[in-house]
């Protein structure tokens, strides 16, 4: 009977023992998978104590993982963000140099350039810048010859003047064109002025006004009364003019920036004067001649100066000294006799 008790009390304890170490090998399988490879146990058996004390530390490992979790999770969640304000960044840099360079396709640039240009045939010049201008969807505005003869043939001087207009945008091809037409440029004048300011003030007193004109069309529909409607009607009279004036100015800035003028003189090469040696016989000549040609100035200046009092003395001096010698004789008249000299008794 005792036998028997001592046999079931060592068959409870063995299968105690068995089930500890049977949590303890989970236990560790489960660190183990949670929290990475652990060291190495003792392969002897382990007391209670032990096995406590390493199923604490390997739950003390998830407890350590999930705190790194948010950690990691932060640490994307910031680099998003960043990523975000970086691509926000350049599209808003994109978007300003997007819009900077459509203000600059909108801006009005009034554009004009003036040429002197020599060549030895000013009339071929004139028809070739004529179909540049053309070439380019320009057109001429003016042309204009003039041609000085001088004193012989061969001091012939020619100047053409043409005129064209271009479109902008074809202006600087335009313009190297017509600086090849000639053998060389005496003078070229580029100018450039900028509308915009003025141009976007335009628009926005139309606008203002168009919205005054709109009220006092409003107003007209309430009135009741004739001077009231007379009134309205005035006052909205001088809003269209003023809408016009502006709308003719706009017109007017439009054209002149979506067309450059060029200005283009075309003047045969002036001629070269040689230098002769002037010796004695030389200079009395020029001197002989100097003397008659201010001879015959001089004479002539005479026959003017005759020419010009005859008329004035004929219209002035004439009926002065006629007035004058009547009123001499007048006075004659009246002027008392002289007392004859008495002799003495």
């Amino acid at each position: 009977m005792r036998f028997l008790t001592y046999s079931l009390l060592a068959a409870t304890l063995f299968i105690l023992s068995c089930s500890s170490q049977q949590e303890g090998h989970l236990t560790v399988s489960s660190s183990k998978q949670l929290s990475g490879p652990a060291p190495a146990m003792a392969p002897t058996a382990i007391s209670s104590n032990a096995n406590s004390s390493a199923s604490f530390s390997t739950s003390a490992d998830p407890i350590k993982s999930i705190k790194e979790e948010p950690a990691a999770e932060a640490k994307e969640t910031q680099t998003k963000v960043q990523t975000d304000r970086n691509s926000q960044v350049v599209s808003l840099v994109t978007a300003h140099a997007a819009q900077t360079a459509a203000e600059a396709m909108d801006r009005k640039i009034i554009r004009n350039a003036e040429l002197t240009i020599e060549l030895d045939a000013p009339a071929a010049g004139q028809r070739r810048i004529a179909s540049i201008a053309e070439a380019r969807g320009g057109f001429v505005v003016t042309s204009e010859t003039m041609q000085d003869d001088g004193e012989g043939e061969s001091k012939q001087h020619v100047t053409v003047t043409v005129t064209v207009r271009v479109p902008a945008m074809q202006f600087g091809a335009a313009l190297e064109e017509i600086r090849r037409v000639g053998s060389r440029i005496k003078t070229e004048k580029i100018t450039g002025q900028d509308v915009t300011e003025e141009y976007i003030d335009l628009e926005a007193r139309i606008r203002t006004q168009r919205a005054l004109e709109a009220q006092f069309l409003e107003i007209m529909k309430e009135a009741r009364r004739i001077p009231d409607a007379l009134e309205v009607q005035r006052e909205l009279a001088d809003v269209r003019t003023e809408i016009e004036r502006l709308e003719g100015r706009r017109r007017f800035l439009e054209n002149q920036s979506s067309l450059s003028t060029i200005t283009a003189t075309l003047q045969t090469p002036a001629p070269l004067v040689a230098t002769s040696t002037s010796g004695f016989l030389e200079s009395v000549k020029r001197a002989f001649g100097d003397g008659v040609s201010l001879t015959t100035t001089i004479i002539l200046a005479l026959i003017r100066v005759c020419i010009v009092l005859i008329p004035v003395g004929l219209l002035i001096f004439l009926p002065a000294g006629l007035l004058l010698r009547f009123v001499m004789r007048r006075l004659g008249r009246f002027r008392p006799l002289p007392r004859l000299h008495q002799p003495p008794r």
